[in-house]
């Protein structure tokens, strides 16, 4: 079951990148097309991008979760896909976002098996299997992890002024802070020890969090969505229930989400 799954990730990770080819530029990627279920606006490389996706995995025995579609189909498998996490990056030209599909045997975190992240920018590939540990390009992630002194934070899902009412509340929590711009990516990054934490500042949705919540765990790190405890119980679906915090232990979590709680 793994090697098809890695195998349908990467012909999709393909399909995705044919259609950034086809929409090389900003003003080829950026136009509004329509509204997604997820509640943002969908833009011509949003659409594209899933619409490959779902024919990808059209004769698959799998029901997808999806941001702009919603739920589509009722097999066997539930399949959470962001086809596109970091889209403004994407459209803007910025080489940091990703293809995030995560594979469950039901329909909550604790049931995802599988996740693939693919990182568009530097072509690097992380995957997980529940059980069976994390890669980084087909290799052991190693002995490398967050520190829990908090050198750095990657803060994601942020507005200006998101980032201006909480920058404050992490001084002498966090020696520096990262803005990249894809919750998926930067928790692939914590996984491999190159940031400390991660907190997104409005609701993670499981499209953007599914696949690489599954390499945090199998590097024994914490991730929480304490706002609608507890984490391996959330829904795979599309709705933000609640920020995100992940770090070394459960205690930097606690610390984290303390902080921007107050």
């Amino acid at each position: 079951m793994p090697e098809d799954w890695l195998q349908l990730c990467r012909s999709a990770r393909d399909d995705v990148a044919r259609v950034l080819a086809e929409l090389p530029g900003r003003a080829d990627r950026e136009p509004v097309v329509g509204h997604g279920e997820g509640g943002d606006d969908t833009t011509a490389i949003d659409a594209a991008a899933e619409a490959v996706i779902l024919e990808r995995f059209r004769d698959e025995d799998v029901r997808i979760v999806s941001e702009e579609i919603g739920l589509y189909g009722d097999g066997r498998w539930t399949v959470v896909v962001d086809p596109i996490d970091g889209s403004l990056n994407a459209k803007r030209g910025i080489p940091f976002f990703s293809i995030s599909i995560a594979v469950a045997d039901g329909d909550t975190m604790d049931d995802v098996v599988f996740g693939y992240v693919y990182d568009f920018g530097s072509g690097e590939e992380w995957v997980a299997e529940k059980g069976k540990g994390a890669l980084l390009n087909g290799a052991d992630l190693g002995r490398i992890f967050p520190k829990e002194e908090i050198e750095i934070l990657s803060f994601e899902a942020t507005l200006t002024s998101s980032v201006a009412e909480k920058a404050a509340s992490v001084v002498g929590l966090a020696y520096r802070l990262r803005i990249m711009g894809s919750l998926a990516l930067s928790l692939c990054h914590l996984a491999a020890g190159r940031v400390d934490a991660v907190c997104s500042l409005k609701g993670a949705r499981s499209v953007d969090i599914a696949a690489a919540q599954l390499l945090v765990r199998e590097r024994g790190l914490a991730i929480d969505l304490p706002e609608a405890p507890p984490f391996g119980s959330a829904p795979l679906d599309i709705e933000g229930r609640s920020r995100c915090v992940a770090g070394a232990t459960p205690e930097v979590c606690e610390r984290l989400f303390a902080a921007l709680s107050a």
